[in-house]
């Protein structure tokens, strides 16, 4: 890589999965083309979290001044090149803080603190020289140098860190069982088999600062015992797949990993495998299981994997936000990172901002802020004017928060209390267009085709819930399908083997206590009050608005709708298939829907 000349200007492409989705590579490549090597170094950077303001770039002066520049095209490259680079005027149209977006963005980054996020989108991640400038790789050298396991464990349990997967167990007792378990090989794995809807976490920490996650690899790895390393990615993320690789290869070249690692006795390896995408391997002992070649399917517990995990081996698994933690609180000392958050859920949490929120992307928040501070405040409220309704928390695992209770903190055992999880930090906000019973028939939906059915309660239990909520919004349902429904989801929540089962009925039991009125809409008058269930709309055209146009005929796939031009037309319920697309044609808003 061309190194920044004195008197250069430096530009920084987020190139993050969420940039290069904009269009950021093609931008990138452009800039290569127009941009006079003499005057200005062209760079790579990963996601900052703005991911709804991509593609981006950062613009560095000779000065060190520093401008952001967003909502990039060919046009806003070209000027900034021509314009600020090349005369030292800033290009007002495309600039972050720019008068008009400068509220918005105070509003995004203030309530916000970086600590797993801290690198992303601020250095190049397939650098290693960018991380080691940023203060890479120091922890692990002040472990090694002048810290003992036993201590590495004490300050990670003292900073309160939990795990950031999901269930939030304490990371230093996980990491102290394996530690007093015996066994002369042992193993430390990290998981970033991300597979919420919506949740994107942990593919931006990977492909925007991987080699954060590797130092929390080797200093988990030191204080476990462990020489072996597993990073398990699924194989939907080549980008992150990528630099995961290139990371560990340009480590392995500079004594960061191998053998005694920076002069000292521990040696640590670090192997990539790619998951196929099962939802199930999230699950600690069904990872495992897919690491050593067969299906991935959980384990009955006890034995645990602190004591029986990789090929019997005593192992570790962490994700990779909690992984990421690690450095920063060996070198800012467990107190600072105790110091933020509540009494029982400490630091900060990322968060994937999507669905129906003005502003998407990765936040990082001190644990303790509210639900309305994170969507309303941070997030912008609804992107579409409606009013924000509800919002899921952890994936298919978590559960549905009405608007009324967004005064609940961020904490593992507040949103506990509400019926949902914290789960690894999937957020998707829905606003009142959402019907909720056809949202939890969503997620269960998911949840039962990703059960990989060994246990009966998850096997079947999923398959008949879902059976009755797709009965509910065809408006075939009963007043006993729903008494049915809700001990079903009761039943598998306590009787299933694994995580996936004992939460999959989240959903479904949060929108039955917030939203039951939905539920009992669909069954008693067999209306969605959101308008979304299609086989409970009837459609219908208004004479009075009809200007026989002629063009809902033209489109509608079954020939339900007949009539002369410039003459109204009429629609025939028997034919009707409740498609919707003669409303979505409709220039007139001639057909109603009710």
């Amino acid at each position: 890589m061309k190194s920044t000349q004195e008197g250069q200007w430096r530009i920084a492409v987020g190139l993050g999965s969420c940039g290069v989705a904009a269009g950021a590579l093609d931008l990138y490549h452009h800039l290569e083309s127009i941009l006079d090597p003499a005057r200005a170094v062209l760079r790579k950077t990963g996601c900052a979290g703005l991911c709804h303001r991509e593609p981006m770039l950062e613009l560095y002066a000779p000065s060190g001044e520093h401008w952001t520049y967003v909502h990039l095209d060919r046009e806003g490259v070209e000027q900034i090149a021509r314009d600020h680079v090349g005369r030292n005027q800033p290009v007002e149209k495309y600039l972050l803080n720019g008068a008009s977006r400068a509220e918005a963005v105070n509003r995004y980054l203030t309530k916000q603190k970086k600590i797993v996020l801290e690198n992303c989108g601020a250095i190049d991640p397939e650098s290693l020289d960018a991380y080691v400038a940023a203060g890479g790789y120091r922890a692990i050298r002040k472990v090694l140098q002048t810290q003992k396991p036993a201590q590495v464990i004490e300050t990670i349990t003292a900073s309160g860190l939990r795990g950031r997967g999901g269930a939030g167990f304490a990371t230093g007792l996980k990491w102290k069982f394996t530690a007093a378990a015996l066994g002369e090989q042992k193993y430390f794995i990290c998981n970033g088999d991300e597979g919420d809807p919506g949740a994107f976490m942990d593919r931006g920490v990977l492909e925007s600062d991987p080699h954060r996650v590797l130092e929390g690899m080797l200093i988990g790895g030191y204080a476990t015992g462990a020489s072996i390393g597993y990073m398990y990615v699924r194989a939907e993320y080549p980008l992150a797949v990528k630099r995961i690789n290139l990371a560990i290869e340009k480590a392995l070249a500079a004594g960061f990993l191998g053998r005694n690692i920076l002069g000292s006795s521990f040696s640590f390896e670090i192997r990539v495998r790619e998951g196929a995408g099962a939802f199930v391997c999230g699950e600690e002992t069904a990872l495992i299981q897919s690491i050593e070649g067969d299906r991935g399917m959980p384990r009955i517990r006890p034995p645990f994997p602190a004591q029986k995990g990789l090929w019997g081996k005593p192992t570790t698994i962490n994700n990779v936000e909690t992984l990421a933690n690690a450095p920063w609180i060996i070198l800012h000392g467990a107190e600072a990172f105790a110091a933020m958050g509540t009494e029982k859920s400490k630091g900060t949490k990322v968060f994937a901002l999507a669905g129906k929120i003005r502003y998407g992307g990765l936040v990082e928040v001190p644990m303790g802020i509210t639900l309305r501070e994170i969507v309303e405040d941070i997030g912008g409220g609804s992107i579409s004017g409606h009013p924000v309704k509800a919002v899921q928390t952890g994936g298919p695992s978590g559960g549905c928060i009405p608007a009324s209770l967004f005064d609940t903190r961020i904490d593992y055992e507040e949103l506990n209390r509400t019926g949902a999880i914290m789960g690894s930090g999937g957020m998707v906000v829905m606003d009142d267009t959402a019907c909720m019973v056809d949202i939890a028939r969503f997620f269960l939906a998911f949840t039962k085709k990703e059960s990989c059915g060994k246990c009966t309660f998850c096997r079947i239990g999923t398959q008949r819930m879902l059976e009755l909520l797709t009965c509910i919004t065809e408006g075939k349902g009963t007043d006993a399908d729903l008494k049915l429904l809700e001990e079903l989801a009761v039943k598998v929540k306590s009787t299933s083997l694994c995580g996936l089962g004992q939460t999959a009925p989240n959903p479904v039991l949060t929108t039955l206590r917030y939203f039951r009125s939905e539920y009992e809409a669909h069954i008693r008058d067999k209306k969605c009050p959101a308008k979304v269930c299609k086989a409970l709309l009837t459609y219908t055209i208004d004479s009075k608005t009809c200007v026989g146009c002629t063009v809902c005929a033209r489109i509608c796939p079954v020939k339900a709708i007949t009539g002369d031009r410039k003459k109204p037309h009429f629609l025939d319920q028997q034919k009707c298939i409740h498609c919707g697309a003669c409303v979505e044609a409709c220039k007139f808003n001639a057909v109603r829907m009710e």
